[in-house]
């Protein structure tokens, strides 16, 4: 008698927190049990009042001290995403509620600082923020969410976040159609940002800093064809004080023939005001090829 088939994983529990009606569609909010990271996490979706099957997904990924409230309430992108017909999804940005020692002492660092990487320090092993958004979280929508098509998906972000959505672009082309970011943090492995993080999540290698590192990424990637877009406030503090470094992603571009816009804008800063000023050219941008055969 031949051994029967073994059972498919189960279908990750949602929990829904809230649903808020936004232009025709829906502001929903879920906790579930992630496995990767090993606690309760949540994140945002915003459905729009489009088709009931078939939407592509754009994730959105926020930056430090951010969670994935922050996004949906004050970036204003319900209204583009509703016009174009595209799901919006903002995880959270870190583990929360380990304990870990010294997790929540500074917020450049620890809890809402999970710089989506997998960290490696025995310690800090729960921060594998990676392997959330591209493996997990994308299983969760698909088990959960018949009219969404996550096999059409694109990723943006800012700051922190920024530096998330091209490394992770960047080391999954075949998983996202496009990628772009406001303020990004695209040289993490030469400012202080991702040096403390990269340092007490990695370890002191640089070689691996560098896998996580957007500048060093592009370097590798000769066959990049769909433009990067960039948008980053000349009046950004964290310009001025050498965090972001979007001058040594546009040099790497360049050497390797990668598409990229990168437009300085005058005048703005590092907030969602930045961000929702400019929100609708990120969508519109990411629309064309989320709807592209």
């Amino acid at each position: 008698m031949a051994a029967a088939a073994p059972s498919p994983p189960p279908v990750a529990a949602l929990e829904q927190m809230s649903r808020t009606k936004m232009f025709g569609g829906h502001n929903l909010r879920f906790r579930h049990h992630s496995a990767t990271l090993g606690c309760p996490m949540t994140f945002s979706v915003f459905l729009p009042p489009s088709p009931a099957s078939d939407l592509p997904v754009l994730y959105w990924l926020s930056g430090l001290t951010c969670n994935d409230e922050n996004f949906v309430t004050k970036a204003g992108a319900q209204r583009a995403a509703a016009a174009h017909g595209i799901a919006l999804v903002a995880p959270d940005t870190s583990p929360r509620g380990l304990n870990i020692e010294g997790e929540a002492d500074s917020w450049d660092f620890g809890v809402g600082a999970g710089f989506y990487l997998n960290a490696t320090n025995e310690k800090w092993k729960n921060w594998r923020m990676y392997d959330y958004v591209v493996k997990e979280l994308p299983k969760v929508l698909s088990d959960n969410f018949e009219q969404l098509n996550t096999s059409r998906a694109s990723i943006f972000g800012h700051s922190m976040g920024g530096h998330g959505a091209l490394t992770i672009y960047l080391k999954n082309t075949d998983k996202f159609k496009s990628v772009s970011a406001f303020s990004p943090v695209v040289n993490p492995i030469n400012c202080p940002w991702g040096q403390k993080a990269f340092s007490n999540y990695l370890g002191p290698a640089k070689s691996d800093w560098e896998e996580y590192d957007a500048t060093c990424l592009i370097k590798k990637c000769n066959k990049i064809s769909t433009p990067i877009l960039i948008d980053q406030g000349e009046d950004d503090k964290f310009l001025a004080e050498q965090q972001l470094l979007p001058r040594n992603f546009e040099e790497a571009c360049k050497a390797v023939g990668a598409p990229l816009t990168l437009r300085m804008q005058p005048g703005y800063d590092h907030s969602y005001f930045f961000i929702a000023t400019f929100i609708d050219d990120h969508i519109a941008h990411h629309s064309q090829f989320l709807k592209s055969a």
